[in-house]
């Protein structure tokens, strides 16, 4: 079965960039999808898995049009519970990060602008759980 990485984010730009750094950093073991509202990133999941592709790990914004991420996250969360789920955001607040690490079952939160090395480090460590299941 192929594993993808789904990146959400209303702002293209940060979608390529952050596609471009997993690239770099994981080659070809993964797909690497990109959203850009939560309806899509919705959509995109349940297409995915309809063609056999598991979506392993999320990474989504907050502040977006429509959802926000941790809405986003707890819906993905409610109907796949073993996707691993990241926000990447510089705009979240303190209760929307509690609300997705309490209902979404958050992995982790990093702050916009990112480290890449940082950024990419916490995505290995975390790939690297969901690998060694």
């Amino acid at each position: 079965m192929s594993k993808a990485i789904l990146c959400v984010d209303d702002e293209k730009i940060i979608i390529v960039s952050l596609i471009e750094q997993l690239r770099e950093r994981f080659g070809n073991q993964y797909l690497y999808e990109m959203a850009m509202s939560g309806e899509e990133a919705l959509e995109i999941i349940d297409e995915m898995v309809e063609f056999g592709v598991s979506v392993i790990l999320i990474i989504s914004d907050w502040l977006m049009t429509g959802m926000k991420g941790d809405e986003l996250l707890i819906r993905i969360h409610q109907k796949y519970p073993n996707t691993v789920k990241v926000m990447l955001t510089g705009q979240a607040d303190t209760k929307a990060i509690d609300n997705a690490r309490e209902n979404a079952d958050l992995k982790a939160y990093i702050a916009k602008p990112w480290d890449k090395n940082i950024l990419m480090d916490k995505i290995g460590s975390l790939l690297e759980g969901i690998d060694n299941e």
